[in-house]
């Protein structure tokens, strides 16, 4: 017998063994489930521009693509959300391509690029026909939750759906993804959505957010390990579901549209800033076994030091290219800037439809300067003012057309002065529509108990010279304000080749004139 064979073979069935012994060891560790697991939410909410603003260096729908591939490297467990209002209002959805009005499309293309997980019903998603939204919701690659918005049909209430091949795929009470980590541990996250019914259509019907937020909250305790809200109501009532739920770890919110992060006992309300200027990152980490979890959130501000996503670019560069092309029929370098707001200068909505603003005044203000200030003031219906955000830092062409993008022309129009009082007063009796107005030269005098226009009593027998958005003389704001009521004397409408032809162009021009 060799016994230096035997020796070897001896010692190297024992190295088999101990190696074999080895690597099922490692093997049975990397299965062992710790009942530990972490994930991440990136949270956008009031997102109506796909490209970056402020010339570039805010925002941009490329850009979160590239934060959420950077936070997938990290975790896997990664899933993108939208809080809602990303459908309208937005510039490019004014515009028409392929013979219809976009309405959200480019939006949808790009969150579908993303790859968005969940996205909530903002009050804007209802500016949208029945149709187009129907459309959108056909588009969307993504899922749709609400507990609190239905569509009416034939008198009784139903779920929105999306349709697919002839499919309907209705939109849940609730959403649930199941996530699961290399060690094995598996958790199901449950999300629910309540939008507040701000803007009242025929096809929609909403109940009340409370009780079906604790409704959707209960019934998803029962199937989830952990819950969280993606709202689209006011902070305050945000504030009121965290009082009523309790023990809800996270609230992503949207509809404020500066950021915020707040705690209302155990509860953190979290909003990033509109037009993805910033998002919220969310990393949690859970624990399954003793049901505990800790949150760390991060406001990302989303500026020109993060790439551009190459296949969300590609996105947003076609719609960039439809949008400029229209608008360079009116203004030839639209991206140019012309006006620096060191204080920002307010168009949303809420404000812009209830009291004098800074935006609302310059607006008015251009208009004057549009007919060389011979003029006797100037209103604007607050209603056109479609941008829902501040204006801030520099400031282009294109963010004009944003602010107004409907556009029209300036009537310049000679009127008694008691149907300018009469005008007056439905301004303000409309506040909190879109028929209140956004004046220059005209303000209500409370120690006079009257309206002084440029600084003189209004005189109800003299007759004045009013700069009107075009719209405004439709009569569908304010029914009596057409051209045919005997106090409208006399009505001039510009001609093309005059600066009050588009109301965007006066502003523009106004703005290059006090730079």
């Amino acid at each position: 017998m060799n016994i230096t064979r035997s020796f070897f073979s001896i010692v190297g069935a024992v190295l088999l063994l101990s190696c074999n012994s080895t690597k099922q060891a490692l093997n049975n560790s990397k299965v062992v489930d710790d009942g530990k697991i972490s994930f991440t939410f990136l949270q956008v909410n009031d997102v109506y521009e796909i490209a970056p603003l402020a010339g570039g260096k805010e925002g941009g729908m490329a850009r979160i693509a590239t934060l959420k591939k950077n936070l997938l490297k990290e975790n896997p467990n990664t899933y993108a959300f939208m809080a809602g209002d990303f459908l309208s209002p937005s510039l490019l959805g004014t515009i028409k391509y392929k013979g219809k009005r976009i309405k959200g499309e480019q939006m949808i293309e790009v969150m579908n690029t993303v790859g968005f997980e969940l996205a909530a019903f903002g009050n804007h998603e209802f500016d949208l026909s029945k149709g187009e939204l129907q459309q959108r919701l056909n588009e969307s690659e993504f899922a749709w939750t609400s507990a609190n918005v239905r569509q009416k049909f034939c008198g009784d209430t139903f779920p929105f759906f999306k349709k697919k091949n002839g499919i309907k795929e209705f939109v849940s009470d609730t959403h649930i993804i199941e996530a699961k980590d290399a060690d094995g541990t598996q958790i199901k996250i449950g999300l629910f959505s309540v939008t507040l019914p701000s803007n009242p259509q025929s096809y929609v019907a909403y109940t009340d957010i409370y009780v079906q937020a604790k409704r959707a909250y209960e019934s998803l305790k029962k199937e989830a390990d952990i819950v969280f809200g993606l709202t689209h109501v006011k902070l305050e009532e945000d504030k009121k579901i965290a009082e009523l739920l309790g023990d809800i770890p996270l609230i992503m919110g949207g509809h404020e549209h500066t950021n915020m992060l707040i705690e209302v006992g155990t509860t953190k309300i979290a909003k990033a800033d509109a037009n993805a200027k910033t998002a919220y990152i969310h990393r949690v980490e859970y624990d399954k076994k003793t049901k505990s979890y800790h949150i760390k959130s991060e406001l990302k501000p989303i500026t020109d030091k993060l790439a551009n996503d190459l296949a969300a670019q590609k996105v947003v560069d076609k719609w960039n290219t439809i949008l400029n092309e229209e608008i360079k029929e009116i203004v030839s370098n639209p991206n140019d800037v012309i006006f620096n707001a060191k204080t920002p200068l307010d168009g949303r909505d809420t404000p812009i439809r209830s009291v004098q603003t800074n935006l609302g005044q310059l607006i008015a203000r251009s208009m004057s300067y549009g007919f060389d200030d011979t003029v006797d003031c100037a209103l604007v219906n607050g209603g056109s003012i479609r941008i829902d955000d501040q204006l801030k830092g520099d400031i282009n062409s294109l963010d004009i057309f944003r602010v107004l993008p409907f556009g029209g022309g300036i009537l310049k129009v000679e009127m008694k002065g008691n149907l300018l009082k009469q005008v007056l007063d439905a301004g303000v009796a409309r506040a909190g529509t879109g028929a209140y107005l956004q004046r220059y030269l005209a303000e209500f005098d409370t120690t006079g108990n009257s309206w002084m226009i440029n600084n003189v009593p209004l005189d109800t027998e003299k007759i004045y010279t009013v700069a009107f958005s075009d719209y405004l003389l439709k009569g569908f704001d304010i029914p009596f304000l057409k051209p045919d009521n005997e106090g409208v004397l006399k009505v001039h409408t510009p001609t093309n080749d005059e600066v009050g032809s588009d109301i965007r162009k006066t502003i523009i021009t106004y703005l290059k004139s006090i730079k």
